[in-house]
């Protein structure tokens, strides 16, 4: 039932800043595994879920995104029907309280209001997850609820998903509130920011919260309305992660590291799509020496790679050791060079000096094009 569907993808808003990545691009852009971007995810699962009409929000630093999503024609959406929408707010300050994602759903209302289909789903740009919108649609119908959450149950809350939303439910999955994850307690429901709901409701939420607030998320108004609505929660399984911080990044992707974990996130019935470059295969010298890591095409490889993940067009010259560590496209590794918990940023060369190594639960960064 996805056809009866369109999907919005939100920005993350000025709620996380991800140290040095974020002074770049916005979070749905980040690089992730090497290969993809964030935002490639909720696309994905749009597209594999049979929802073509898809509108991207974007609330700041425009460009990555739009350079990467282009016409749309990678994510596999109906060419005749389908459409892929780039929308933006005017709110220049992307820290600022008043760019939310309400604010951007007003500066497009009459857009959202023009969409023929009945209903929508929500998912954000922040987040690393696969997931069957269109069985979560069924589901939703099924129940007769007004509003369906998404949420993951984890036990590391209280180290982790700082900042994110909790959802605080009843004994029958009835949304109580929606709540700020403060790290008091380990387990806790992850609220994946992910709404179904009638586009009607929808737009009528929308109004709402402006009225009652003018910084209202709309995470904000369904929590208001809970006591009011019908709203239920639906569990998420497998692979979740939510981007809020550098470490989350870090973490993120080093966990699919873990055969297991990518053989679960990355199935051949449901292909996670993105814009693809044409570089020739990764030339690995005598000297290269690579384990348990995840590389791209067009490298240069000659020294040491281990547990990491190393982006298109890298150059690790001889001798230079790599472990525990992400290094983006087209970055370049001098002779000797030891990096370990670290992320590099695109098109730095470090050089100069022999060694940076970072806490593994605090990672080092490298300046995007910064020579070191």
């Amino acid at each position: 039932m996805a056809n009866k569907a369109f999907g919005i993808i939100t920005s993350a808003g000025g709620n996380f800043h991800v140290e040095g990545l974020h002074d770049y691009r916005p979070i749905g852009a980040f690089s992730f595994l090497g290969r993809y971007r964030v935002i490639d995810f909720p696309i994905s699962n749009m597209s594999n879920s049979d929802i073509d009409q898809i509108q991207v929000y974007v609330s700041s630093r425009p460009r990555s995104i739009a350079e990467h999503i282009g016409t749309g024609r990678h994510y596999n959406i109906n060419s005749k029907r389908g459409k892929l929408q780039l929308l933006f707010t005017q709110i220049s300050n992307p820290n600022s309280i008043y760019n939310n994602n309400i604010a951007g759903f007003l500066e497009n209302y009459e857009i959202i209001e023009r969409m023929h289909l009945p209903y929508v789903v929500i998912a954000p740009s922040y987040m690393v997850y696969k997931q069957d919108y269109g069985k979560l649609l069924d589901t939703h119908m099924d129940s007769g609820a007004d509003i369906t959450l998404l949420y993951h149950r984890v036990n590391d809350a209280r180290d982790a998903f700082i900042g994110c939303s909790v959802l605080n439910l009843n004994k029958q999955k009835g949304v109580l509130s929606i709540t700020p994850n403060m790290g008091t307690s380990k387990e806790k429901n992850i609220f994946m920011d992910t709404y179904i709901m009638s586009k009607e409701l929808f737009l009528d939420l929308v109004k709402q919260a402006r009225m009652l607030s003018s910084v209202y998320t709309l995470a904000d108004i369904v929590s208001a309305k809970a006591s009011e609505l019908d709203v239920r929660g639906i569990a998420h399984k497998g692979v979740f992660a939510a981007i809020s911080s550098l470490n989350d990044y870090y973490n993120a992707n080093l966990d699919l590291l873990d055969r297991d974990k990518a053989d679960d996130l990355f199935r051949s019935n449901w292909p996670i799509y993105t814009r693809t470059t044409n570089a020739c295969p990764t030339k690995y010298f005598d000297t290269a020496d690579v384990k348990k890591s995840m590389i791209a095409n067009g490298c240069v490889i000659e020294g040491v790679v281990e547990n990491s993940i190393i982006g298109r067009d890298v150059r690790i010259r001889k001798g230079a050791v790599i472990k525990n560590s992400i290094v983006l496209a087209y970055a370049e590794v001098g002779e000797g060079v030891r990096i370990e918990n670290t992320v590099v940023d695109k098109w730095a060369k470090i050089k100069n000096v022999k060694e940076i190594v970072g806490d593994p639960t605090h990672p080092d960064y490298v300046k995007r094009s910064d020579n070191i």
